[in-house]
């Protein structure tokens, strides 16, 4: 099976070299790696070009957003399943692919997810926190369960059949995405119990209180946009969560 591997990113010279290394370096031989850049200032597309007989695909221009950066790069895609992983990430260990594709292929599934670990954003040896994801079973969604996106694999005929990332909930598209293709849609998804990715700390819609409760609003939003109606827990449980993380951290 061939893998289409996405990174989208917008003036990260900072980390994405050992983004790009974690890909090269993976053991996997069949890899499309496309980067879809935001017509960064900061080097970054240097570094990309100095990677450029590992790099199937680069463009750089302007977008709407991370988002829009997404489906651009999921357009251009020609694997059979489509991971992303942004500039600020990186993968775990050189096996990850290999462990993607044997478990989707050996268990017919149409996504897979895995674990992730928080890292320092400087040094991505120190782990603040681990994202332990769990077997997914149905309606998990209605409990506040969701895969971490950065590990989340598709088969590329899923977005074909099913859609890509809105680019109108902010933050929570990718929310948006899994809950439609995983909880709505019903895929057939399974689960790999290992660290699959590590995750610069400082997402944005961690980044501020206001951004939490933000966050929050987008993701009642996805479910009403799939004409779904969301979980206590997801309409007060859920925020109230976000706002004592926010305010022990």
């Amino acid at each position: 099976m061939k893998v289409s591997i996405l990174t989208v990113v917008y003036n990260g010279a900072s980390t994405i070299r050992q983004c790009i290394e974690s890909i090269v370096n993976q053991d996997y031989p069949d890899i499309e790696y496309i980067v879809v850049d935001g017509n960064s200032k900061d080097g970054t597309q240097d570094i990309v070009r100095s990677f450029e007989h590992k790099v199937s695909k680069f463009v750089s221009e302007k977008d709407a957003g991370i988002y829009d950066a997404m489906n651009k790069g999921i357009q251009l895609a020609t694997g059979d399943i489509i991971g992303i992983l942004n500039a600020d990430d990186f993968y775990a260990v050189s096996t990850v692919i290999s462990d993607v594709v044997n478990l989707i292929k050996t268990g017919d599934y149409d996504a897979c997810y895995g674990d992730l670990e928080y890292v320092d954003f400087t040094n991505g040896e120190i782990v603040k926190r681990r994202w332990t994801s769990g077997l997914y079973q149905k309606g998990s969604f209605l409990n506040g369960w969701m895969p971490p996106h950065p590990t989340f694999f598709v088969r590329r005929e899923m977005y074909d059949k099913y859609g890509k990332f809105r680019l109108d909930l902010g933050s929570a598209a990718d929310y948006e995405l899994m809950l439609r293709f995983v909880h709505k849609a019903e895929i057939k998804i399974g689960y790999l119990p290992k660290v699959l990715v590590k995750m610069r700390s400082g997402g944005v819609s961690n980044s501020s209180f206001k951004n939490r409760i933000l966050a929050n609003r987008n993701d009642l939003k996805a479910w009403k946009t799939n004409g779904l109606k969301p979980h206590f827990y997801t309409l007060w449980l859920k925020p109230l969560r976000k706002i004592f993380q926010f305010i022990v951290k």
